[in-house]
C-alpha cells in the first residue's frame, strides 16, 4: 500500500461481524476488536496501559504492507478499557510488525501474496472469504498456539468486525450518502449555531461559514465537512498525507513528532481512528468498552524500520483528541 504517493484517502468501514464460529481471521485481516492476529515469527506482546497498569484490550488491527518494501506489515492498536483512563495518550499503545513472505512460509506452504488480499491496496471490499486466507490462517494458528507470550486470561477482548476498504475520492457522486450527510449537517446548525454551507460533490471546495459555534472553532466544522460524505468511516488511512484533526491540536503540537524510538528516524503520519468505531467498542462478555475518544492520530517510522533477527514489535506514537460532540456519532 502507498496512498501517500498520490495522498489517496483510503476510509475503512465496519463490514459486518466476526464470528469465529463462521469465519477466520489472520495477520492479513483488517479487523475491530477480536484478538490480536500476529505475523508468524513475531513474538506478540500484551501491553499494559501506561497510567494505571491494567491489561490493555485490542482495537483494531491493520495490514498495511508498503510497495516498496518486502514485508509483511501490520499495525495493531491497543487502549485501556477503564472510564478513568479514556482519552489518556498513555492508555493508548501502537505496535508495528513486519515480517518477510519467506519467513512466514511453513513447511512449503506460502502464505497468499499481497495483490490475493483484499487489504488496504485492494480498493474495496473487506476481508471476508475464508478460502482467500485458508493458508495464512492456518499458519497463524499452529505458529500463536506454540506461542509462550499468549494474552492473559483477564485481558478483556471486544466484539470482533471485519473493516472493509473505499476511497474516499469515490464517494463524492452517492445521493443517499449526501442525503444523510445533510441530515447530520442541519442537526450539527441546530445544536451548535454554526451555518455549513450545501455540500457540492463536484468539487473539493470548504463552502462553510463559521457564525460562532458553541465549540466555536473552524476546525471542528472543516472536520464534519471532509467526513460528511462517509459519517460512518471508523478508519482513515494516507500515509505521508495530512491528519485531520477534529478539535485545535495541543499548544505543543508545533514540535517535531517523537523520533522513531528504533532507528532515531522521522516519522510521518499514517491513519487515524474515527468517532463512528466508538460505538463498534463492546465487549465480548456484554460490558461497555469504557473508550471514548473523537480522533487518535498514528504516527509511524518513515523508513518503517525493521530488524529481522529481533522478531519483537516496535512501538509508534499516538495523538489522542477528545471529541467535542460525541453523541452525533452514535
Amino acid at each position: 500500500m502507498s496512498s501517500s504517493a498520490q495522498e489517496v484517502t483510503l476510509l475503512g468501514l465496519c463490514d459486518g461481524q466476526l464470528d469465529p464460529r463462521r469465519h477466520c481471521s489472520s495477520f492479513l485481516t483488517n479487523k475491530v476488536g477480536g484478538e490480536p492476529d500476529w505475523p508468524p515469527v513475531v513474538s506478540g506482546p500484551s501491553p499494559r496501559c501506561g497510567g494505571c497498569g491494567a491489561p490493555s484490550v485490542h482495537v483494531v488491527q491493520v495490514y498495511c504492507p508498503l510497495d516498496t518494501s518486502p514485508y509483511h506489515r501490520n499495525l495493531h492498536l491497543f487502549a485501556c478499557p477503564a472510564a478513568e483512563c479514556s482519552g489518556r495518550p498513555e492508555s493508548w499503545t501502537v505496535l508495528r510488525s513486519q515480517c518477510l513472505e519467506a519467513a512466514a512460509q511453513t513447511r512449503g506452504r506460502p502464505l497468499p501474496k499481497e495483490k490475493e488480499v483484499d487489504g488496504w491496496g485492494g480498493g474495496g471490499g473487506g476481508v471476508k472469504d475464508a478460502e482467500v486466507q485458508d493458508e495464512a490462517v492456518e499458519v497463524s494458528r499452529r505458529l500463536q498456539g506454540l506461542r509462550l507470550g499468549a494474552s492473559p486470561a483477564d485481558v478483556p477482548v471486544l466484539r470482533a468486525f471485519f473493516i472493509s476498504v473505499v476511497e474516499e475520492a469515490d464517494l463524492g457522486g452517492e445521493d443517499d450518502e449526501l442525503q444523510h450527510a445533510q441530515q447530520l449537517l442541519r442537526e450539527y446548525e441546530r445544536r451548535e449555531g454554526v451555518a455549513v454551507g450545501e455540500l457540492n460533490s463536484g468539487s473539493g471546495e470548504e463552502t462553510y461559514e463559521k457564525t460562532g459555534a458553541r465549540h466555536g472553532d473552524a476546525i471542528f466544522s472543516r472536520f464534519m465537512k471532509r467526513i460528511s460524505l462517509c459519517p460512518q468511516q471508523i478508519l482513515r488511512y494516507c500515509r505521508g498525507g495530512r491528519p485531520l484533526f477534529i478539535s485545535e491540536p495541543p499548544s505543543d503540537a508545533g514540535r517535531p513528532v517523537p523520533a522513531c524510538g528504533s532507528c532515531g528516524g522521522a516519522r510521518t503520519f499514517e491513519l487515524q481512528l474515527m468517532p463512528a468505531l466508538v460505538g463498534l467498542l463492546r465487549r465480548k462478555d456484554g460490558g461497555e468498552a469504557e473508550l471514548e475518544f473523537g480522533t487518535v492520530l498514528i504516527y509511524t517510522c518513515t523508513s518503517s524500520c525493521w530488524t529481522e533477527e529481533s522478531g519483537s514489535t516496535v512501538e509508534e506514537f499516538c495523538l489522542v483528541q477528545s471529541d467535542p460532540d460525541q453523541q452525533l456519532f452514535k
